[in-house]
């Protein structure tokens, strides 16, 4: 089938567009999200083939060329060998377009010249090493695997597994690649490699903002007014918060080296923690308090005793 009409996208489309069409069929038809299910198994597979001819600029343009088929193999020229022998450019090597003597039509076999060429030019590529081709796959981790890495289990079409390690700091939307993973090389030529594109699930507390982390705290008014400790949950485990006296909703906390650990380096982002001051029920004490308080009058009358 034609890989545009199996991943959906006009023969006009962008590498993007081309990238979020197989990213959309390979969530929805991922063996591990249907297990059982042949159908979806056999969309997976084609999605993924069609991918593999179009994400790859080179054999994409020689697919729009008719040079190979959707599967990747090469396409004898159009209309065969014998076709271009009796074409204007064959015709040079006939009786009417030969001078001197000694030229005769009957001295060439056509077929036989380019058909030799032919075999000739398959026998050495079947004879080739040659590398195997790039698979492609989806894999969805859990955003607290993507901050801290991970190894997951990725189940192929093809029943077999993958061992993937998500590195600390892998992004939504990024690809690993590992090698010698992909398809089988020809003649003892290495593997192609795997492509896993990641996808990070939400987290009900987190958020990423690049390689810092935000989250909001919820604390009681007594924390809010008067200050004290309280514990808040991090990407690395639970901590004990110090919140200042006199916070209100909308206050932020930062504590350094708690985000996301940058590629490559030992330093990490920041956790910025908005606070959220939630007063529940209030007891009776409190109730009497409130009725009775009146702001700023125990202010100017400590005022007043001082003067």
């Amino acid at each position: 089938m034609d890989p545009y009409d199996t991943l959906g996208v006009s023969r006009a489309a962008s590498q993007d567009e081309i990238r979020k069409a197989f990213r959309t069929l390979a969530k929805k038809h991922h063996p591990d999200l249907n297990p059982g299910d042949r159908k979806a198994e056999e969309a997976f597979k084609a999605a993924s083939a069609a991918n593999e001819i179009l994400s790859d600029p080179e054999k994409r343009a020689r697919f729009d060329r008719g040079e190979i088929d959707a599967a990747g193999q090469e396409r004898p020229p159009a209309g065969g060998y014998r076709a271009h022998a009796e074409s204007e450019a064959g015709r040079r090597y006939s009786r009417r377009g030969a001078e001197g003597p000694g030229w005769s039509e009957d001295d060439f076999d056509f077929d036989d010249i380019f058909g030799q060429a032919f075999r000739e030019q398959r026998r050495a590529r079947a004879e080739a090493r040659m590398r195997g081709p790039d698979e492609r796959y989806a894999l969805s981790v859990a955003f607290l695997d993507a901050v801290n890495g991970a190894t997951r289990r990725l189940t192929l079409p093809d029943g077999g597994v993958l061992d993937v390690r998500i590195p600390a700091g892998v992004e939504d939307g990024q690809t690993l690649r590992l090698r010698g993973k992909g398809g089988e090389g020809w003649n003892g030529g290495p593997a192609g490699d795997a492509l896993i594109e990641i996808s990070v699930e939400p987290h009900p507390i987190f958020t990423r903002d690049g390689s810092d982390i935000r989250m909001t705290l919820d604390v009681g008014l007594e924390e809010a007014v008067l200050g004290g400790h309280v514990e808040a949950a991090t990407p690395g485990g639970t901590v004990r918060l110090r919140v200042p006296a006199g916070s209100d909703s909308g206050s932020e906390l930062r504590l350094r080296g708690r985000g996301v650990a940058a590629r490559g380096s030992a330093s990490a982002g920041d956790l910025y923690v908005t606070l959220r001051v939630k007063i529940g029920k209030p007891d009776a004490a409190l109730e009497s308090f409130l009725r009775s308080w009146e702001p700023g009058a125990g202010a100017g009358a400590d005022a007043r005793s001082g003067s």
